[in-house]
């Protein structure tokens, strides 16, 4: 066998993998971010919680410190639907109403987001937090792209 058609195969074994292994990955990424950040807020021990507190503060019905808490809990609720085939709906469900209230402190508090001196998209830490937020839209978008498929094709499997 040439070097040409053994690199062909490497490469074909290569993506094969990647096809098999992606969805599965990003699920279970999606899963570990979200069980794993949610249940620090609820404990106090979140980096965001700040954050948060100041933007919800205007919401009605309970303190800025319990809404963190509702959303800690709501974030590991979202991750553990993630775990399972049968719950992504609700996982890409729960997912959307909590990206909205993700994004709202870069018009909510744009001097937290954004670097002070008016210059213009450069994100402050909690900023680039939240845009990475992006990609997380995008992984459970190709992760929501697989919910009408009955057994993954490449393996079989129903994970």
């Amino acid at each position: 066998m040439c070097v040409r058609a053994k690199l062909d195969a490497l490469d074909r074994g290569i993506a094969t993998f990647m096809q098999r292994t992606g969805t599965p990955a990003l699920r279970l990424s999606l899963a570990v971010i979200f069980i794993w950040f949610g249940i620090l807020k609820p404990l106090g021990l979140s980096s965001a919680a700040a954050l948060v507190e100041a933007t919800v503060g205007w919401m009605p019905l309970l303190s800025p410190d319990t809404w963190v808490a509702v959303i800690g809990w709501w974030e590991v609720v979202i991750g553990v639907t993630f775990l399972f085939r049968r719950t992504i709906r609700v996982a890409i469900a729960l997912l959307a109403l909590q990206m909205f209230g993700t994004f709202l402190p870069m018009i909510m508090l744009p001097e937290v987001t954004f670097q002070p001196g008016g210059i213009p998209f450069v994100p402050t830490m909690e900023g680039q937090y939240i845009i990475k937020n992006l990609l997380i839209i995008s992984a459970a978008l190709v992760v929501g792209g697989t919910v009408r498929q009955g057994k993954s094709p490449a393996t079989g499997s129903s994970w």
